[in-house]
């Protein structure tokens, strides 16, 4: 494991050791832990918007895409527990 030196402004150093205290750990696990959820965050963003735009790609090549009622509609429909049809892609181009 290699250390790392962190500079803080005493307020958000006071917090972070008071916030690690409530949650019985100690301030650098407390830390660790936040950089650990800081960075799976900004990874899971990345992702998302590499899928979104992996996925506007796709639909700009075919020339088809799905419609937002047909979608809104399944995404209830799923949620209720109801067994529905997925929508089908259309195409959207004149």
């Amino acid at each position: 494991m290699s250390t790392t030196s962190l500079k803080l402004p005493e307020e958000l150093k006071q917090r972070a050791v008071a916030a690690a205290q409530k949650q019985g750990v100690s301030p650098h696990a407390f830390m660790v832990q936040a950089i650990e959820q800081a960075a799976a965050s900004a990874e899971r963003r990345a992702s998302f918007v590499a899928e979104a735009q992996a996925a506007r790609e796709q639909m700009l090549r075919t020339g088809k895409g799905y419609d937002a009622d047909e979608v809104h509609a399944y995404l209830k429909a799923r949620i209720a527990g109801r067994k529905t049809a997925k929508p089908k892609a259309k195409s959207w181009r004149g």
